[in-house]
Parts: C-alpha cells; sequence; structure tokens
C-alpha cells in the first residue's frame, strides 16, 4: 500500500534524524567537557544545543516508537480477549493515540508560535523552537495511527520500519 510505504519511509528518516541528533548530542556534551575542563573556558551554547537536540531525538523516537507498535500498551489483557474485541480495542488504542497526537500538534503549535518572538539566552534561536518537537512528533503520530487503524480494518500487520 502506498500510504505504508510512506510512512516507512517517514519513520525511517526519523530514525535516521534521531541517530543524528543523538551522535551531536554526544558531541555538544564532549566540547562542553572539554572546554571546562581542558581550555578552562565553558562553552555555554553546547549545553542548551544539547538540551535542545534532545527535544528533537526524542520526539523522533516517540514517533518511530509508535508506528513500530513500541508505545506502551496492554498487550497481555487485549491478547485475551476474542478475536472481534480484540480488533476493537485495538481500532480504539490507535485512535486515542491520534487524539493524543493531535493535541500534541495543538498544544505544540500554540507555544511555539507564542514563544517564537522570544529568544533563547544562550542560542541564536527562537525560544519558540522548544514546541516544535511536539508539533513533528504529533504530526507523524497521527500518521502512523492512521496507517494502524487502516491496516487492522484491511486484517494486515505493519512491519517495522528499521527491519
Amino acid at each position: 500500500m502506498f500510504y505504508s510505504r510512506i510512512c516507512a519511509l517517514l519513520s525511517r528518516a526519523s530514525l535516521a534524524l534521531a541517530i543524528v541528533g543523538l551522535l551531536a548530542v554526544v558531541v555538544c556534551v564532549q566540547w562542553q567537557v572539554f572546554g571546562r575542563y581542558v581550555m578552562n573556558d565553558t562553552p555555554t551554547w553546547a549545553e542548551a544545543l544539547a538540551m535542545l537536540l534532545v527535544l528533537f531525538v526524542t520526539a523522533f523516537g516517540l514517533a518511530v516508537g509508535v508506528r513500530d507498535a513500541g508505545h506502551i500498551g496492554l498487550e497481555s489483557l487485549v491478547a485475551l480477549l476474542p478475536g472481534h474485541w480484540r480488533r476493537r480495542i485495538e481500532l480504539l488504542i490507535h485512535a486515542l493515540i491520534a487524539v493524543f497526537g493531535a493535541l500534541m500538534v495543538q498544544s505544540g503549535w500554540m507555544w511555539a508560535t507564542a514563544k517564537w518572538n522570544e529568544k533563547k539566552p544562550m542560542l541564536p534561536v527562537p525560544d519558540g523552537i522548544d514546541y516544535v518537537p511536539l508539533v513533528i512528533a504529533g504530526s507523524l503520530i497521527v500518521l502512523f495511527s492512521i496507517e494502524h487503524i487502516v491496516a487492522n480494518l484491511q486484517g494486515r500487520e505493519i512491519k517495522p520500519a528499521w527491519h
């Protein structure tokens, strides 16, 4: 299905961005340690950038976790139900996750636009950038939840993007 291929591509791209972001966090922290203990001049931007990158890494990882069904669930309880009830509960779970993602988008957008004209003290970026990961993750969560709902209705399984 075309939609599943697009979602798989988005999931793989998100995973790759999370990995790159995590490596960048490691570099930032190492640079800060080097500056503090070797150069005796702590780079103030390094910690602020690492914190910002952690937000993006978490957002991308969260979205991939939703697509690959790595989120917290009541698997054992649902597995005990008869087949027709199991399917309904799974549809409900993915619908609720989609609603949660939509709320993330709405709230993230509201906060990002409200804080966009303020500047971060240690980085030359708007303060509202802290809320952009909520918008990105929420959007991906909605897309991935829709994919799960469609796959469930068609009786298909979603293959994890990292395969």
